[in-house]
């Protein structure tokens, strides 16, 4: 019996999945997912980190390339700003999500960044967790910085 509810569990989530991934708009140039938001004053990815000292969050529109998406529905994505930071993007209010083929595009974030925090004892306890070496998980001394975003509408651009 737990067999069978175990499969049918199974089949219902994939089919959730497949679904959720199957109802959205295959990536192209000019597809937007979300709010369309035209091209405004977009924030180069050097001065990305400079423009969130202060007030955050920030609205703004950044251009980058997505390198990850999330595999199960969609609701994140990872986005390289082009000059070796990256960006962490979520979608305003889970009001929609993006394709797997969005990986290796180029976008225009429109919403709001803002910059987030890990604590010393929090990536010390994630490096316990990845099986580090003791040595590893004591030179962790700094807290880490994670560029975030929160998506209104992203458009695809190439």
């Amino acid at each position: 019996m737990k067999k069978i509810f175990g499969i049918i569990l199974f089949s219902a989530l994939t089919y959730t999945t497949a679904m959720a991934q199957g109802n959205i708009t295959p990536a192209a140039k000019g597809v937007v997912y979300g709010a369309n938001i035209g091209e405004k004053k977009v924030v180069a990815g050097n001065d990305f980190e400079q423009k969130l000292k202060g007030e955050t969050p920030v609205k703004m529109q950044v251009k980058g390339k997505v390198t990850s998406v999330c595999e199960k529905r969609g609701c994140w994505a990872n986005v390289d700003l082009g000059n070796g930071k990256t960006v962490f993007v979520k979608m305003k209010d889970y009001a929609f999500f993006v394709p797997m083929d969005l990986i290796g595009k180029s976008v225009l974030l429109s919403g709001e960044a803002y910059q987030e925090s890990t604590s010393v004892e929090e990536l010390r306890h994630y490096a316990e967790d990845a099986k580090k070496s003791k040595e590893e998980i004591e030179a962790i001394t700094q807290p880490k910085v994670n560029n975030r975003f929160t998506a209104a509408g992203i458009t695809v651009l190439d």
